[in-house]
């Protein structure tokens, strides 16, 4: 159907409405309680990771900081996302207003690629811990950890900003019913009257660019890694540099996979049911800010000991 390009002849729409799973609404009543009880999770244990790394003095440490980093990050992410798809589970408050659709749809993209970037800086740290561990002190230090901080923060404030302000000068005329449960470019994008080529090749040349650099970074730290952890011959030195690294490596191949099996099932579209992507998508955002904190806290000792220290003080 064609739309005229005269604004004044067509109805502009005020607001979005997102529509869940519309070819599954049972997965609405059942995905709603782990929704709930991940959400929980998530913020409780992140909160309590960022509380114990700012009160416990010993973890006043570079990579403590930027496991706080990583913390708040994945609380920004959850709070965006996550109470408005369970408002519309609950209570199927399914309208978004223009302005909050399109800052959703920026923190998302902004703070996705931050915590790669952050899973970067994390992946040199544990590299120049293992493979110079006697120049760690000086080249790891607080002001290497700020400088990182501002890098990943400007990098991706400005590389990511395009994305909504593209989808914002779109011209939005009669459909206004978003087939996902979040304000994702590519959703809102494509209900728009005009040609949307550029949005889909910024989105595409964006992700890519720096989600798969950050990627192939990180891949070739933890190479260099393993290949120093195998040299190691003191008794007990390679397994404990394995253990430290872990942690670390499991969450960064978690957070990468299920991008990828999103990116893959979006290809394959019409070979699996249109709301796959779309769960994939939400639990994208809950999954890995659910599982940080855990692994971290249960895989390091420090955090574990300071954790317990603040138990004991407040009890």
């Amino acid at each position: 159907m064609m739309f005229p390009s005269n604004s004044s002849s067509t109805t502009e729409i005020s607001e979005f409405v997102l529509n869940c799973f519309v070819r599954s609404p049972i997965w609405q009543r059942w995905l709603s309680l782990p929704l709930s009880l991940l959400f929980l999770l998530a913020m409780g244990a992140n909160a309590t990771l960022l509380i114990t790394i700012r009160l416990e003095a010993s973890l006043h440490e570079p990579m403590y900081y930027l496991l706080s980093l990583l913390s708040l990050l994945d609380i920004v992410l959850c709070l965006t996302v996550i109470p408005k798809v369970l408002l519309i589970f609950w209570f199927d408050l399914r309208p978004i207003s223009f302005s909050a659709c399109f800052l959703q749809m920026y923190i998302m993209n902004c703070f996705l690629a931050m915590e790669s970037c952050t899973f970067l800086i994390m992946a040199y740290d544990r590299y120049v811990a293992i493979c110079h561990p006697l120049r760690y002190p000086s080249i790891i230090t607080d002001e290497f950890v700020g400088k990182a901080a501002i890098f990943i923060v400007a990098r991706n404030a400005l590389a990511t900003v395009p994305i909504p302000i593209l989808s914002a000068r779109l011209h939005y005329c009669q459909q206004n019913v978003i087939e996902n449960c979040i304000c994702a470019n590519l959703s809102v994008s494509r209900l728009s009257c005009n040609d949307v080529t550029i949005n889909r090749l910024y989105q595409f040349a964006g992700g890519w660019t720096l989600l798969g650099s950050d990627l192939i970074l990180i891949f070739l730290s933890y190479s260099f890694i393993l290949r120093a952890v195998l040299r190691l011959k003191a008794k007990g030195a390679a397994a404990k540099a394995m253990s430290t690294c872990g942690s670390h490596f499991i969450l960064i191949l978690f957070f990468s996979t299920i991008l990828l099996v999103f990116v893959l099932t979006h290809v394959a579209k019409k070979m699996v049911s249109p709301d796959v992507p779309i769960l994939l998508n939400v639990l994208h955002h809950i999954i890995p800010a659910a599982l940080n904190p855990i692994v971290y806290g249960v895989r390091t000792q420090e955090i574990k000991q300071g954790i317990l220290k603040l138990l004991k003080k407040g009890l």
